[in-house]
């Protein structure tokens, strides 16, 4: 944003086509090595990959070596490429040391490409299957399907449709990568028969390793797959990904909940311009203007958006404001904006809390896609503290300590103007609950629903505004407030009239009352003051909140703002956390128990490659446990228990688990009063051993 915001008539959302991207930049010259050994099934697609690839490098600025000798992984040879594509590889076709340098030369910063059968490559090495994401199981024969883009930012799928029907030999993979990787496309296995990995059938995905990079795609089996254009443009958008031309957030993304991937649905435009909306992807039209998600308001979140600038544009999101009626300066007084600019002075361009703190510069450069590509925000808000991520690179960390702002509020784009020509896809959001005091604070103007109550703006109240015209009858909703463990009420006050009742509602207007307290006259229009009072039956969870009203005459009071209380309540915490662990094996010395329980993604414990193995973890005092969570590396247990023991000796078995496919296990509704925890494998779901990412314990 360049200045303020003007005009506050509404428009509504045109439909238009996209306006076409401009040609990017050609990149850095770079070094690719094509390897392409097999020592299994050989694929006749191979020659006709390869040549695509050359001609992709001929094209975009790399050059290629082609091999199939081994003998290529040295360190010192390997140094020379920016990324190695193992195109279609199968069996072992590295040996100890050549396996040594590789994985050397990935954590130090390079880059893999896997195409197709690399997953059938390498079942004997651990650190192959981490850096592929998942191996191949089996496959039904050649037809056709329809992929479903999860992720239309990383350079690998940002062209392709939602929908995208090819054909190909389709593979089903041992585990599923998705708690390790960011998935990028899955299969529709509704379209097609012979898929063995249901609802979550990913084909494509990205992750980082250390310093380096890995992209796979399980497409390539066929001859015509190489002559396709789209098909030939992710393979281009997975190399530059890997040799560091291209950036993209892939760290694993779970939990997270449509905003907007199409529909418009619950958004609304404040001031002058539109966003058109076609292809899945919002346009600025015009401006200078706010489209906002009108449902509700979010208090600590992490809030994901996909954008993409033409030229030296500008746009931002907003966050934290009120409800802006007509008026899109509402968000730039009383929210903050996360700034999407090409050029301007450090606090107002791209990454900055436009103009209260700039981003750091070196690291969003580092991470910056240009103009014409697309980026990734996330956003996190937890309490009054805004981090900005880029492309999954932390680029601000931003406190707001304004009286006059807080970070509760509603989300918004900005269309700047007809000049400033900005696109966003796939805004998604997870509710992280209740700030860390645990207390939920909304604004009484900011319902999602009223009758009879109005806002109105008053000095001395807290963003400005109270619901205010409140008249017995009258009501107002809040959906979705984070309600679970409140134990009372507050609300800030202000009464020159009679006065009356407040009662707090779920459900709906007429539902259950959690309490009710009494509103007296105050001693005049602009004196505030607190009332209280303590509630019962809360539901657990998120609820639809109702104040009703209540009183005699008219004008009885208004409200500023209410708080459900929950002080006194913690956080949830993982007891397990750095707690001492001990396991029956490790593989090896770097994978003991205690990496389980460090809250690292990358660090692992790994047993030996036999039936029953265990790991427990002493949580120092007796806790009731309701919840333990793990997450397995691609080796994981089919079949294991949850053992439960109050002195490390005698064990109750608390959980059976059978048929497992590992990935992220969360086992709830455990219930049990124990000081050690075991999870006793009785079944490998591979032939190595078990190897646990997370181990994570709840309780209190």
């Amino acid at each position: 944003m360049r200045r303020l915001l003007t005009g506050a008539g509404a428009i509504a959302l045109a439909a238009c086509a996209l306006t076409a991207s401009p040609a990017e930049a050609a990149d850095a010259p770079y070094d690719v090595l094509v390897f392409s050994k097999t020592a299994g099934f050989r694929h006749d697609s191979i020659p006709t990959g390869i040549q695509a690839i050359r001609d992709l490098g001929a094209a975009n600025s790399f050059t290629v070596t082609a091999t199939e000798d081994a003998a290529a992984f040295t360190t010192a040879n390997l140094a020379q490429y920016e990324t190695v594509v193992f195109l279609s590889t199968t069996g072992d076709v590295l040996n100890a040391t050549q396996q040594t340098a590789f994985e050397s030369y990935i954590r130090g910063g390079g880059g893999y490409v896997g195409v197709h059968a690399a997953a059938d490559t390498e079942y004997a090495w651990p650190f192959y299957g981490q850096l592929a994401g998942a191996w191949f199981v089996s496959h039904p024969a050649i037809q056709q399907v329809t992929s479903r883009t999860e992720n239309r930012a990383h350079p690998a799928t940002a062209h392709l449709p939602q929908a995208w029907t090819r054909t190909d030999e389709l593979y089903n993979y041992q585990t599923n990568p998705r708690s390790t990787a960011r998935v990028l496309a899955t299969l529709d296995e509704s379209t097609y028969s012979g898929g063995s990995m249901g609802s979550d059938h990913p084909i494509t995905w990205c992750k980082t390793i250390d310093n380096g990079r890995s992209f796979y795609t399980g497409f390539g089996h066929t001859q015509a797959s190489y002559a396709e254009a789209a098909f030939r443009s992710q393979l281009l958008g997975g190399i530059r990904y890997a040799a560091k031309r291209a950036d993209a957030d892939c760290r694993p993304e779970t939990g997270y909940t449509p905003l907007y991937n199409g529909s418009t649905t619950g958004w609304s435009q404040s001031g002058p311009g539109s966003f058109s909306n076609t292809d899945a992807t919002l346009s600025s039209v015009g401006g200078m203007g706010l489209f906002w998600y009108n449902t509700r308001q979010y208090t600590s979140y992490s809030l994901k958006a996909d954008w993409r600038l033409t030229g030296d544009s500008n746009s931002g999101i907003f966050v934290g404001f009120p409800n802006p009626g007509g008026d899109p300066n509402v968000a730039v007084n009383q929210g903050y904006e996360i700034q999407i600019d090409a050029t301007d002075a450090a606090d107002r361009t791209t990454g900055s809390i436009y103009s209260f703190k700039s981003a750091d510069i070196a690291a969003r450069d580092a991470a910056l896609n240009p103009p014409g590509e697309w980026n990734t925000y996330e956003i996190l808000v937890e309490g009054q503290r805004i981090r900005v991520y880029l492309n999954g690179v932390l680029i601000n960390d931003f406190t707001n300590t304004d009286p006059n702002r807080n970070l509760d509020g509603y989300i918004g784009l900005q269309n700047h103007g007809s000049a400033d020509q900005a696109s966003f896809r796939n805004v998604r959001i997870k509710d992280l609950g209740a700030p860390p005091t645990g207390d939920v604070t909304l604004q009484a103007e900011s319902y999602t629903s009223v009758n009879g109550a109005s806002p109105f703006t008053k000095a001395g109240a807290n963003n400005g505004q109270t619901l205010g015209n409140i008249d017995p009858g009258d009501w107002a909703g809040y959906n979705n407030v984070n309600v679970g463990g409140a134990t009372s009420f507050r609300a800030r006050v202000v009464s020159g009239g009679p006065g009356g009742q407040l009662q707090v509602r779920t459900g709906s207007q007429t539902g259950t009352i959690l309490g009710s307290v009494a509103v007296p006259n105050t001693g005049g229009w602009n004196t505030f003051a607190n009332v209280t009072t303590t509630l019962t039956g809360v539901p657990a969870g998120n609820a639809n909140v109702f104040l009703t009203f209540t009183g005699t005459g008219t004008g009885l009071f208004d409200v500023d703002d209410f708080t459900l209380v929950k002080s006194g309540t913690p956080p949830a915490t993982n007891l397990a956390l750095n707690k001492p662990a001990t396991a029956s094996s490790v593989e090896a010395a770097q994978y003991p128990a205690s990496a389980a329980v460090d809250s690292s993604a990358t660090t692992r414990w790994s047993s030996a490659f036999s039936d029953p193995q265990w790991i427990q973890v002493d949580l120092g005092q007796t806790y009731t446990i309701n919840r333990v969570r793990l997450v397995w590396e691609a080796a994981y247990g089919s079949a294991y228990q949850i053992q439960t023991s109050p002195n490390g000796t005698t064990w109750t078995t608390v959980r059976s688990v059978t048929g497992g496919n590992g990935g992220e296990d969360d086992n709830t509704g455990l219930n049990n009063s124990t000081r050690y925890v075991r999870v006793n494998g009785t079944a490998r779901g591979t032939a190595w051993g078990y190897s646990l990412f997370t181990f994570e314990v709840y309780g209190s």
